[in-house]
Order: structure tokens, then sequence, then C-alpha cells
């Protein structure tokens, strides 16, 4: 079975018409894990047995004329959401050895609708990391060009689907850790309006920020498996109650008077020229479909980096203060009392990375910086906020690179946490407004490593951000391009 060349929705499409059934293609799938993952380390979990049954259960539902539109299709999951009986570490010692006792929403919806676990894909540690290098399970390699990262922190399920070893992959956003990723793999991936995905049994970062999301090759892949995705939650407290749509049927509005804003701030300094000539060539794709371009102005966009990494690291030390080896979760083999058994237990468990970020969370948090650091970000994260909401004004999507650069090699950002940070400089922004956005590839630049161009949308926009983005697709390729070859897939 070729899966280099198959849409979801053909994917779908073989499965009702049974010229194939589900069992057969989850087996092909974890075959082409088997054979490829060896060295580009997407999984830290697969569980051919667990998958195999699930898939023997939506071919009974399917041959009974039941199910849905993921009925029988492999869905990746990223290990920061639970799943009952699956091992969950979210790329952590810390929970090395924890099996989750309950699935997260996310994992139920997909699990009601039929499609099967394929397994849970490496992350950085926490979901904390713009590389995939902190991982406890090891590192993530771009398939495109192994010796470079593939992104982070969902840098496995990236990796997974660029590489054709799952069709459709959960992950998650906090600063950019879809798009991002999505960016440096040459795929597509959205990152849903705050709230509009349940975060109930995501292993929590940053809560104020975390929000789930899918990666997959095209924009009309993303609309197949996005209604599964969203809906509401009265267990998870920011979860809103919005009507329910079907993202597929809403994909061919025409791009005819579109008015597409380009933030100045964007696409000045800093940005790789070989980035830029390949946005300019996206862009004048959409002029030749109708779009209109109008520039307009994020003035404090430059504070979203400082912003995000004062209220993040804020939250996420309170969040992991959790893993004190009472519970659950990873405990020191040595100690003397209850004291020296927490302090051991967080420093064996947890990696330097996400050590640095509790540190810094505790810091601005502790009496006589809240107010100096906290609370101020606080108030410039309105700004930041503003900023968007009087763009959309001027415009109907906003456009700009994903990225500064291509993918980096491994290493070359590590020494300096400023510059890794500094890689998400144009993602950041869209979480601290909770807006939706998403990355779709665009080209290449001359090492072979793909360029993303992301689509930024108002509140509750992620129809028009698809039906966009898919409208740039139906007249370019670079979506079905698949690692290894560089041509269509």
């Amino acid at each position: 079975m070729n899966l280099d060349d198959t849409s979801l929705r053909a994917l779908c499409a073989g499965l009702r018409e049974r010229t194939f059934s589900s069992e057969e293609l989850t087996r092909a799938y974890l075959q082409r894990i088997e054979r490829h993952d060896t060295h580009l380390g997407c999984f830290i979990t697969v569980d051919p047995e667990r998958s195999l049954a699930q898939a023997r259960a939506a071919d009974v539902r399917l041959a009974r004329g039941e199910g849905g539109p993921l009925t029988g299709i492999p869905v990746a999951h990223k290990d920061i959401f639970c799943a009952e009986g699956w091992r969950t570490t979210c790329g952590s010692r810390m929970l090395s050895n924890f099996v989750a006792p309950y699935d997260a929403h996310v994992i139920q919806r997909f699990n009601e609708a039929g499609a099967v676990i394929l397994g849970k894909t490496n992350m950085d540690e926490f979901a904390m990391g713009s590389s995939n290098e902190t991982s406890f399970y090891g590192p993530v390699h771009n398939p495109w060009q192994t010796a470079h990262v593939p992104g982070g922190s969902s840098g496995g399920s990236a990796a997974a689907v660029a590489a054709r070893l799952a069709p459709l992959a959960t992950a998650t956003d906090t600063g950019g850790s879809i798009r991002q990723p999505a960016a440096f793999c040459g795929i597509s991936g959205l990152k849903p309006t705050y709230g509009r995905v349940s975060r109930y049994g995501m292993i929590a970062f940053a809560s104020s920020l975390d929000q789930g999301g899918l990666m997959a090759p095209s924009a009309a892949d993303l609309a197949w498996g996005l209604g599964t995705l969203v809906g509401f939650d009265e267990r998870d407290a920011t979860s809103l109650a919005r009507p329910a749509e079907d993202f597929s049927t809403q994909l061919e509005p025409s791009l005819e008077g579109l008015r597409i804003g380009l933030p100045r701030q964007y696409f000045g300094a800093g940005v790789d020229p070989e980035v830029a000539q390949a946005l300019e060539e996206a862009l004048r794709v959409y002029e030749s479909r109708g779009a209109r371009l109008v520039e307009v102005d994020l003035p404090h966009s430059d504070l979203s980096v400082p912003v995000y990494y004062v209220l993040a690291p804020a939250e996420a030390s309170s969040n992991l203060s959790r893993y004190d080896g009472v519970r659950y979760g990873w405990r020191a083999q040595q100690y003397g009392d209850l004291d020296e058994m927490i302090a051991r237990s967080r420093a064996e468990g947890f990696g330097a990375e996400v050590k640095l970020r509790i540190l810094t969370g505790a810091y601005v948090l502790s009496q006589g910086y809240y107010d100096a650091y906290y609370l101020q970000a606080q108030r410039v994260r309105r700004l930041i906020q503003q900023d968007f909401l009087q763009a959309f004004e001027q415009c109907d999507v906003l456009m700009g690179p994903t990225t500064p650069s291509t993918a980096f090699r491994f290493g070359d950002k590590g020494s300096d946490p400023v510059q890794m940070y500094l890689s998400d400089i144009f993602t950041i922004g869209v979480n601290l407004a909770g807006l939706p956005g998403m990355s779709i590839p665009v080209g290449f630049d001359g090492q072979g490593l793909p360029v993303g161009l992301q689509l930024i949308g108002p509140h509750f926009s992620e129809a028009r951000l698809l039906a966009v983005a898919h409208g740039y697709q139906q007249a370019t390729d670079w979506h079905a391009r698949a690692p290894g070859r560089g041509e269509k897939a």
C-alpha cells in the first residue's frame, strides 16, 4: 500500500468503499514506523496489538455502515495527551512509568469517532523547547535533513506526518509548538482559537496559553479532522461552547477580494532572505487569485517574546509543582526525609530546560518581583491582543513568516537560550492573544529545507483560515512533496 500520496479524504473513501480495511491500513503504517522511525525518533510508545484491536473494532463498525469520517483512520497522538492504558510520558523521565488511567477529552473524541491510536509521539520535555532536543527519550530528526531539528515541542508529530508515518497527528501549541515544527517539516499545522479544544487530560505547561491542534500534509486534511478535535467539555473551565461545524465543506470560498494583512514588523531584518523570497512568491499566488495585500502594524510584537518568557514559566512553575514523587511519577531511590525525597525526585526527574523555566517562573512570582514582572507582562499581553484586533479592522487574515529561518542544525542554538527562544518570535503573539493560527509549506531553501507561511485569523475563524490555505494549495504542490525525494509524492 503506497501511503505517500494518499490524502485523508482518499483514505476515508477507501475504508468506506472497502478497498482496504482499517486493519490493513493500520498494519501498513505500523510497518512503515518499524522501518523508518529508528533513525527519526518520532514515537515514544507504539503498541501494535492495541492499535490493531482498535482497527478491527473500526472494521466491524464500517461493515455495519456505521461510524463517521475518521472511523478506521490511524492517528498519532502527541505524548502530552493522557490515553487510558497507554504510557503517557510528556517526554520526561518524571513520567517515564506513568500509565494514564483515563482518556483526555481529545483522545475520547477520536476514540468515539472510531479513529485508531497509532502511537504516542515524541516531544520536548513537558512541551518546553523549540527543537525537540529536550526530550528524555532522545531528539527527533527532521525527515528532510536528519542533521537538522524538526522544531518543537510537537516535533514528533510533525516529523511523523512529514515522513508519512501517520496521515494525521494531534499536537499542542503554547507559543508556536504546532506552527513552528509544521514549518520546519514542510506540512500543514493548525492551532485553533484558545478554548475551542479541551485541555482536560492534556498535561499542563502554561494553562492560559496551551491549546491542542492538528498536523497533516494539507489544509484539506486538517479540515477533515478538525470537527472531531473541537468541542465543548464541561470538565475544562476554559472550554467554549460553539455550534458544531463541518470544516471540510467550507473549503471552496473564492479568494477574490480577500484582504491579506502584512505586518510591517514581520518582514524586516532578521528574516532569512530565502524565507522572504518564498513568502513573496506565495503572496504573488494569492494576488493572482484575486487577493489584495494590505500593510498593517503590530507595534507591540517585539515584546511578545519577553512577555511570553515571563508568563509561561510562571504558569509552568505552578503546574509542575504537583510532581513531588509522592503520588505518581518518578521517585528518587535514596533520600533521608520527605523534603529530601521531593528535592531529589525533582532533581532526577526533570531535565535542564524544565528546571530553568521552573526557576524563572518562581522568581517572577516571588515577593518583590510579582508586580515588576508578572503583572506588567499581563498588561503588555493585553496591548498585544489589542494590536491584533485593530489590525483585523483593516484585513481579513494576517500573513507572514512562520519562523525567521528554516530548520537549524542540532546543537546550533542549545548554548544560547535567547536565540532558541527567538525562533518563535512570529508565533508567540498568537497564543498571547488567543487567536487561531496555522502554517503551510510554501517552498524550500537552498539546502532543501521547507519554508512555512503563517496565517492568523480573528477568533473562531478556523474555517476561513483553512479555506484560504486550501486556495493556495489548489494552485501549488508544496504540501504534496515528500522527504527524501523533493518531488510531488
